[in-house]
């Protein structure tokens, strides 16, 4: 592995850690997600604990929409005789749905979506759910970031000052180099690589460590390869699947960040793909238009080879594979538009072009096929960009769908006005 230090690799100075860690410490939790970096912290620690005599333990959330070859991965990473126990947590957690404007959240493993499940309850004895939880802390919907801080202070008050693993590296992204160098943080006898946990304004007695924080991503497989350490399948296929190991990334499929690739999904595990598709709200949506403007982007990318009207077309359909009601919103929209200029103006659908002067366009003194397309995109619901406003009966659609489907504006990424609405309703 390459020299970070000046006699010392980034796997020896790794193996420091863990010894300061459990020489330190005698109550020991990871965080696994069956990715490669938590994978690799896990059997590093797995090594260190035979040599300590001592017993760790696991904490596994799964979040039910999850790759086959994940579950696998940590089914064959439990099996070993280091372990004390393994918290596998299949609880309804409130997460992130970054793929639909409709249904900004989704709760994995509610009963009520039984149906719909990606997966089966896991049946192994260290499974965690519903009927089986004894955490008078945890609530139904929980957010996720709450649910990990709980953990954590649950945790240390049963066993006492405790150290939790966190495989994060600081290269993958600026939020997480902010994490190990803030010298906000309270940290561990001056060890720049652990955190205290805090929350809800208070402190509590365990202290997030990151013994690979300063690996890079070679480091990660150059050790997998070195130590014949076992790893997520799902890997493999993605690098055959055309991704660089760069770009290679493992969490819950309807994330901000898995977005951006969320038809690796049906490359990878196609006989999986149909039940994620069916699972939350926009999930193809967000498969076709992942890379555009529809999820948040300014600049449209329109496929070269179809044309704004085809493209128009296709946006509309879409919608209506997983808002019906937001579909036929636009679609009346659009006919009152086409209506408008043909009797007005004496200009027939027949005689829209597929672009116009985009100055034209932008002022709204002529129809075009991309100026419609653009108002789609744009998740313009009062559709302005073709000169309407907002009237009492959009205002009513639009309490309607706020109704059914809890919170229809996410995180505020869409126009102005329509913030303002949803910040008065």
């Amino acid at each position: 592995m390459p020299k970070v230090y000046t006699d010392k690799n980034v796997y020896q100075a790794a193996l420091e850690r863990y010894d300061f860690i459990f020489r330190e410490f005698d109550n020991l939790y990871f965080s696994v997600s069956g990715g490669k970096d938590s994978s690799v912290m896990w059997q590093l620690a797995l090594k260190k604990a035979k040599e300590y005599n001592k017993k760790i333990d696991m904490l596994f959330i799964d979040l039910e929409a999850q790759y086959k070859a994940t579950i696998n991965h940590i089914t064959e990473l439990i099996d070993d005789e280091s372990i004390n126990k393994v918290y596998w947590v299949c609880l309804p957690l409130n997460l992130r749905n970054a793929v639909s404007i409709l249904q900004p959240k989704w709760i994995c493993w509610d009963k009520k979506d039984k149906d719909k499940w990606v997966r089966s309850m896991p049946k192994n004895k260290w499974v965690i759910n519903e009927s089986n939880c004894e955490w008078k802390w945890f609530k139904p919907g929980m957010e996720f970031e709450e649910f990990i801080i709980l953990f954590a202070k649950w945790y240390s008050e049963q066993h006492g000052k405790t150290a939790a693993g966190i495989g994060i590296r600081s290269d993958e992204s600026l939020n997480r180099f902010r994490t190990i160098v803030s010298e906000r943080k309270e940290q561990y006898k001056n060890k720049s690589w652990t955190t205290r946990v805090k929350g809800n304004g208070k402190v509590y007695n365990v202290y997030n460590f990151y013994p690979l924080y300063d690996w890079t991503v070679e480091d990660i497989w150059g050790c997998v390869s070195k130590l014949d350490l076992k790893f997520n399948f799902i890997y493999e296929l993605m690098y055959k699947n055309g991704l660089s190991l760069h770009e290679q990334r493992l969490c819950q499929p309807y994330g901000d960040d898995q977005r951006n690739g969320l038809d690796q999904f049906r490359a990878l595990e196609s006989e999986t793909w149909e039940k994620v598709l069916c699972r939350v709200n926009g999930v193809n949506f967000g498969n076709i238009y992942a890379r555009t403007s529809l999820l948040g982007n300014i600049k449209s990318e329109k496929p070269d080879n179809i044309t704004w009207e085809q493209y128009t077309v296709y946006l509309l359909e879409s919608i209506g594979l997983y808002a019906p009601e937001l579909e036929d919103h636009y679609y009346r929209k659009i006919k009152t538009f086409m209506k408008w200029w043909e009797e007005k103006e004496n200009v027939s659908v027949c005689q829209y072009r597929d672009t116009e002067d985009p100055k034209l366009e932008s002022q709204k003194k002529i129809a075009s096929w991309r100026r419609l397309a653009r108002a789609i995109e744009k998740n313009d619901f009062w559709m302005k960009r073709l000169s309407f406003s907002s009237t009492k009966s959009d205002i009513q659609k639009l309490n309607e769908l706020k109704k059914k489907y809890k919170k229809i504006l996410g995180d505020g990424k869409y126009g102005k006005d329509l913030r303002k609405w949803d910040e008065k309703n």
